[in-house]
């Protein structure tokens, strides 16, 4: 939940940590774990699923054997700022590739381990936008939705839009507004 080089959070910023860990999914973390072996054909680095991809190199090596060179350059080691440029890189390149922006982490999600859900979350939008651009390798996920287009003739969409079900309007027998007298003053005797 937290960094050790942060402080303890508190108030709010407590709430809203402990509510993004309990959206964590340790299935699903396995499963994209499995994904990406799979994948690139050799395990993440030692230790927890965040910690292994904190550095982004594994996740720009994903992209590349996914789309070759879309990450250029890989920094194994190096400074905070240096190794924060691979991800950084990898999500640039699943823009480049397709994945919609909406299902991308921020950059402190990973690094600062603030929303781990949310990587997991663009792990799964990866393999779907690869399905869907008919890549060969392994699917992790759900399929991505295709356009399902129809074409109706003049005479069904007329059919339809002039067509009466019964009730359909609703029931309204014995519901009127007799009686209600909008801005008449109320009579008071005594």
């Amino acid at each position: 939940m937290a960094d050790t080089n942060r402080a303890a959070l508190s108030g709010i910023a407590y709430d809203i940590a402990k509510k993004v860990d309990k959206n964590r999914d340790p299935e699903a973390e396995t499963k994209a774990v499995a994904w990406m072996t799979e994948v690139l054909g050799k395990a993440p680095p030692a230790g927890t699923y965040e910690d292994s991809l904190k550095n982004g190199a594994y996740l720009c090596e994903l992209i590349n054997a996914i789309a070759p060179n879309s990450v250029k350059k890989i920094h194994q080691k190096g400074q905070a700022f240096t190794v924060m440029q691979n991800i950084e890189a990898f999500q640039k390149a699943l823009v480049a590739y397709g994945v919609p922006a909406e299902d991308l982490f921020q950059t402190v999600d990973l690094w600062e381990k603030r929303n781990i859900p949310a990587v997991t979350k663009t792990i799964y939008a990866l393999s779907r936008t690869a399905s869907a651009k008919n890549w060969d390798g392994p699917m992790l996920g759900p399929k991505m939705a295709t356009k399902n287009e129809r074409e109706f003739t003049e005479e069904q969409i007329r059919a339809g839009r002039d067509s009466h079900i019964g009730l359909q309007a609703g029931y309204n027998k014995g519901a009127t507004q007799s009686g209600i007298n909008m801005g008449n003053t109320r009579h008071i005797v005594d």
